[in-house]
Formats: C-alpha cells, sequence, structure tokens
C-alpha cells in the first residue's frame, strides 16, 4: 500500500470528538473529596505529556517520533495512558456518563492513542530492515551465541569479545523495536483500540511476507502456462522452490511466528488472526506449487526425481510446519501441504506405473541385437533409472507402503526364486524387484534374436552382469539384499557357463581326453593338431567380435576358458609335438604354441574383431599390455 494510503488509514483528519474543549481547567463533576483529587491529579499528569506529543497541536510533535526521541519519556507515555485507562474504568458507573472529567479523560485518551498508531505505524515502517523475518528468526540463536561468548569474556579473548560485540549491535536494534511494538500494542488493547493496531500490523507485515514470498521466485502458474512451459524451464522452478521452502520455513514463516508472538503476546485470539492473515497468502502459494508440476503434462524420466525431492522436502518440513501453523485458523496451511504431499505420491505412483509399461512395451524387435552380445540400452537406461530411484529408498518406502504386491500367481516361479522374502520384505523391495525381472524377462525376448546360441548367452550374462553391478554400486542393495544379488550373480555364472561349453566346446573336444602323454603315430598326432587348429580357428574367428564390457566378468571367462585350454593344450603339444616326425611337419602341422593361445584370448572380449593367425607374432604385440591372472 502507498505511504500515503496507509497514513490516512492511520492518521485520519481531526474530528469534532478531538477538539480542545473551551475551558482550560476540566469542568466540575460529580466526583467530590479525595476522588476528585486523584481524578484530577491523574488527568492532569497524563494531560502534560499527552498534550505534548499531540500532532494536531504541536509541529515538534508533528515531525518527531516520541519512540526515537527519548525512550525513558515514552515509556512514561506509556504509564500515563495505561494510568489514565485504569482511571477511567474505575470512575465509570451507570450515572457518570454525564461526568465531565471523564468525558476530558476519553478526549486524552483518544489524542494518546492517535499519537501511538503513528508510533506503532513507524516503528514497523522504519524497522523494517531489523524486523526482517530472518533476523527476528535468527534472535535466539543470536541470544545463545552471545551467552557462549560470554564465558570467554574474562580471558581477555580478542576476537570473542569482538564476535559479542557485532552480536549485540544486531540484536539490539531487532530487540528495541519488538519491545516498543509490544509496548504499544499492548496498551492500545488495553485501551479497546486493538483494532486499530491489528490494522496497522497486517498491513505492513503481510507485504513483508507476499514480498518475501516473490523474492524467492515463487509465483502462481495457470494451466495455460504449464502446456507452454518446458520441461527444463519447470526443473529450474522445482530446484529454485526446493530452496526457497528452507529459507521459507526457517526464516520467513518462522520470523513472522516469532514476531508476532511477541508483539501480541497480551492477546491470544489477536496474535493467532494477525499471523493467520499475514501468511495465509504466501503459504498456501508456496505450498500449492508441487500440485502445479504434478499437473504438467510432461513425463521425463527426471520429472520423477523432481516430486520425489519435493515430496522428501515437505516430508522433512512438516514437523516445522505444523508446529508454525498449529493455530486452528491456519488449518488450511496444513491441509495444503499434506494435500500437496498426497498429489506427489500419486504421480509418483503413477510414473513408476508409466516405467514399468513402457519396459513391457519394448518390441523385441525394436532395435537390432547388440554387437558382440553386450550390453542393451533398455538395460543401461532402466538400471540408471533404479539405482537412482533406490537413493530415495526412505521416500519410496512411505509412498509405496500401501501399494499391493505383485500377485504370486502373476510372477514367474523363477522371480519366487530370487524375490526378497515376500512375507517381510517392504513393498518397495518387491516393487523394485519386479520391475528388475520385467527387464529381465523383456532381455531374454531380445536374447532370442541371436543366431549363435553361444552369443545369446554372452548377452544375457553381460546384461544381468550390469544389473548386479548397478545393484551393489547403488542403494538397491540395500532394499533387494544380498541373497537376492547371490541368487543373480548364481545366474550369471550359469549363462556364462553355457557360453563357454557352446562356444568352446568343440576346442575342448579336439584335445584327447586319455593322458596326452599315451603313445601316438605321427598320423594320429597330425590329425590330432589338425582338427585342433580347425576347431581353434573357427572358435576365435565367431568370437573375435564378442564384448564383455564389465572387466571382472571378462577375466572370469577368459580365466575358465583360457586357463583350461592354455593348460590341456600345453599337456597336448608337450606331447605330441615329437611324435610328429620330420621338423617341416611340425611347422605345417603345429600351427600354436602354448604361448600363442595366450596371446590370442588375451584380445577377445573387446569387440576388436581380430583373426587368428599362424604364429604369435600377429598377437604379442597388441596383448603385450594385457596381463590376466590366468596366463601363465
Amino acid at each position: 500500500m502507498p505511504r500515503k494510503g496507509m497514513r490516512s488509514i492511520c492518521f485520519s483528519p481531526k474530528t469534532p470528538s478531538f477538539a480542545s474543549p473551551s475551558r482550560a481547567a476540566p469542568p466540575r463533576s460529580p466526583l467530590s473529596g479525595p476522588a476528585a483529587a486523584e481524578a484530577d491529579k491523574v488527568i492532569e499528569a497524563a494531560a502534560l505529556l499527552i498534550m505534548k506529543w499531540n500532532p494536531d497541536t504541536s509541529t515538534y510533535a508533528r515531525v518527531t517520533s516520541l519512540f526515537y526521541e527519548s525512550k525513558r519519556e515514552a515509556a512514561q507515555f506509556i504509564t500515563c495512558v495505561n494510568n489514565l485507562q485504569k482511571s477511567m474504568h474505575a470512575w465509570a458507573s451507570p450515572d457518570s456518563a454525564s461526568d465531565e472529567r471523564l468525558v476530558h479523560a476519553q478526549f486524552l485518551m483518544e489524542i494518546a492513542m492517535k499519537r501511538l498508531q503513528k508510533e506503532f505505524y513507524q516503528i514497523l515502517s522504519l524497522n523494517r530492515a531489523h524486523l526482517d523475518p530472518e533476523s527476528v528468526s535468527a534472535r535466539s540463536s543470536r541470544a545463545s551465541a552471545r551467552s557462549s561468548i560470554s564465558e570467554y569474556s574474562d580471558d581477555g579473548n580478542d576476537e570473542a569479545c569482538a564476535a559479542r560485540d557485532s552480536i549485540t549491535e544486531v540484536e539490539e536494534a531487532s530487540t528495541a523495536a519488538m519491545s516498543d511494538l509490544r509496548s504499544i500494542a499492548e496498551c492500545m488493547i488495553a485501551s479497546g483500540y486493538g483494532k486499530e493496531c491489528v490494522a496497522i500490523y497486517k498491513i505492513i507485515r503481510k507485504s513483508i511476507v507476499d514480498e518475501g514470498i516473490y523474492r524467492l521466485g515463487v509465483e502462481r502458474l495457470s494451466n495455460s502456462q504449464l502446456a507452454k512451459m518446458d520441461w527444463d524451464v519447470l526443473e529450474m522452478r522445482v530446484k529454485n522452490w526446493l530452496e526457497a521452502l528452507k529459507v521459507a520455513i526457517r526464516s520467513l514463516f518462522t520470523g513472522e511466528r516469532i514476531l508476532c508472538d511477541h508483539v501480541f503476546a497480551s492477546s491470544d485470539s489477536i496474535r493467532e488472526s494477525c499471523f493467520a492473515e499475514i501468511s495465509r497468502d504466501g503459504a498456501m502459494l508456496l505450498f500449492g506449487f508441487p500440485e502445479y508440476v504434478t499437473r504438467s503434462k510432461r513425463s521425463p524420466e527426471e520429472k520423477m526425481f523432481r516430486l520425489l525431492d519435493m515430496y522428501l522436502a515437505i516430508s522433512e518440513s512438516w514437523p516445522d510446519i505444523e508446529s508454525i501453523f498449529a493455530f486452528e485458523s491456519t488449518s488450511a496451511v496444513r491441509s495444503q501441504a499434506l494435500t500437496s504431499l498426497a498429489r506427489l505420491g500419486e504421480s509418483a505412483h503413477s510414473m513408476l506405473s508409466d516405467f514399468e509399461a513402457a519396459v513391457q512395451k519394448e518390441s523385441r524387435k525394436s532395435s537390432p541385437p547388440v554387437a558382440g552380445g553386450g550390453v542393451h540400452t533398455l538395460t543401461v537406461r532402466a538400471m540408471n533409472y533404479l539405482s537412482l530411484l533406490a537413493d530415495y529408498g526412505s521416500i519410496l518406502g512411505d509412498i509405496f507402503a500401501d501399494w499391493p504386491r505383485p500377485a504370486k500367481s502373476s510372477l514367474p516361479e523363477s522371480y519366487l526364486d530370487t524375490a526378497p522374502e515376500s512375507d517381510d520384505a517392504p513393498a518397495i523391495s518387491l516393487r523394485l524387484a519386479w520391475l528388475i525381472l520385467v527387464l529381465l524377462c523383456k532381455l531374454d525376448g531380445k536374447a532370442e534374436r541371436y543366431r549363435d546360441v553361444a552369443t545369446s548367452y554372452l548377452f544375457l550374462a553381460n546384461n544381468l552382469q550390469h544389473v548386479v553391478s548397478k545393484v551393489r554400486a547403488s542403494n538397491l542393495q540395500y532394499l533387494l539384499g544380498e541373497e537376492w544379488i547371490a541368487k543373480q550373480e548364481s545366474k550369471v555364472k550359469q549363462y556364462t557357463g553355457n557360453y563357454e561349453r557352446l562356444a568352446w566346446g568343440q576346442v575342448f573336444a579336439s584335445l584327447p581326453e586319455r593322458s596326452p602323454s599315451a603313445g601316438a603315430s605321427p598320423a594320429q598326432a597330425q590329425e590330432r593338431f589338425r582338427r585342433f587348429n580347425s576347431s581353434f580357428e573357427e572358435a576365435y574367428r565367431k568370437q573375435s567380435a564378442s564384448v564383455v564390457p564389465d572387466p571382472k566378468l571378462r577375466e572370469e571367462i577368459l580365466g575358465s576358458v583360457g586357463g583350461r585350454l592354455v593348460q590341456a593344450y600345453g599337456e597336448f603339444y608337450e606331447a605330441h609335438r615329437l611324435a610328429i616326425g620330420e621338423e617341416r611337419n611340425v611347422g605345417l602341422f603345429v600351427r600354436y604354441a602354448p604361448e600363442d593361445l595366450e596371446n590370442y584370448l588375451s584380445e577377445l572380449f573387446y569387440g576388436t574383431g581380430g583373426v587368428v593367425g599362424s604364429t604369435s607374432s600377429t598377437s604379442s604385440s597388441t596383448s603385450s599390455n594385457r596381463h590376466h591372472s590366468w596366463s601363465r
């Protein structure tokens, strides 16, 4: 409100009731004896001070603030008014309506109230900086700090003294203004002028709260604005709101509640109505913002995390919200906060269901098979999403506590073997395990697109290993449990075992099952080497494009395949190489030494598509920097 408008409310032009009486001395009254003398004494003392500060009759009083000019005289002014009010109550009786002393006292009271209205307005207006909510809310903290610092004041600690002085300076201005406002408010309320006092307070302090909310960047959004707003812009507003909520709770509303409680401590009803009217609009706007976001039609995966951020912020702030807005008249604010919390929870439900539906609808033919049996982009996206969700484990547990668990009849038997213990596991744990199962079932379908069965098993192993790695590296491990992880790791071993059997079984079969030291003719030795060369080169050609992105899994597969193969071939090599016969035949049939196999195998699972050669020279140069625990 403009300053002129505010003044017109507080300081209306002089009315006939404010006109000075024609006589200087108080008129005669029915009071007599000691009562009359006491009445004259009270009125005379009040008249001297009240008329001195009458802005209608004194230029000095019009341009000077009583409370800034002299705190002592301000206190005397308040005391005079209180004494006058008590005396007026004492004189009042059914027969005293025409008591001219009472009429004159009422005239002085009106002048005093006009003066106090002006002082109240000036203190509120000129002390906006000292009465800002942050300063007020920190007042008790500063007092505690000052008390703590004072413990060391006797030690001559210069830094402590300087800090204490700084705290004192900041606190003094705020404390003085709050004390003055309280004394004026108590005086005006006791005198029957509480309505005028409250009107000034509400107008000025509400403007401060509304301005604070605006400066925090919180504003009302229409449906049309939401429809046109890009997600990046809305996300930025959400992040700003998260910070605004902290400031509003910690400073804005807390400070305003403290100030209101202090100024109107003499009346519970007034301080309640004041705070409710001052804070309601700003608080409803602040706590209503999440509802706007939930109405947004755009649903990128990132939106889920912003919704959970807001849910977490309101949940953590709820004890403060409940405390600050504890009045019945502010119940609408509490209801709005709870409504936003419910809407955020409902949106989280909906978005997680949408995520599950999106995975379910992923077509097995939507993209070509991943080259080399590597990790599918669906696996990467889904596990990134679920691992980030796990960071909100406690909030998700709250949101999904009443979400129906997946019906056992709808779950494959394999799920029942790998799900968390269904009797006591949290609903969110079962739901996340179910979502991973949905993903794995979808991957099973995609694995069927590989023509080479060995590669399909490698694909399943790679993707399940990625799932396990993401679970172990995130809070999913606490939600799903070690038993679930162990069962999945066992499945990875099953997949890799099937891969090894199908991809390298013919190579192992080409080596003799019996002791390689058994005697063999040159023709038999030549045939065995020829058969090994053919099967190894064929297997290597097929597997040269295979990919195993996870270093640990890659090392395990190489350890299993390479360790066994190099050892078995080495024994065969030593036992049969000399049985081939002439030296020229050795070079023709024995293409690989055991160390050649090590070098070639060390090239696998990087997707390089290398071609096997006849000697170790082609591979040794590129494999020299790759050391494996299985190699000799």
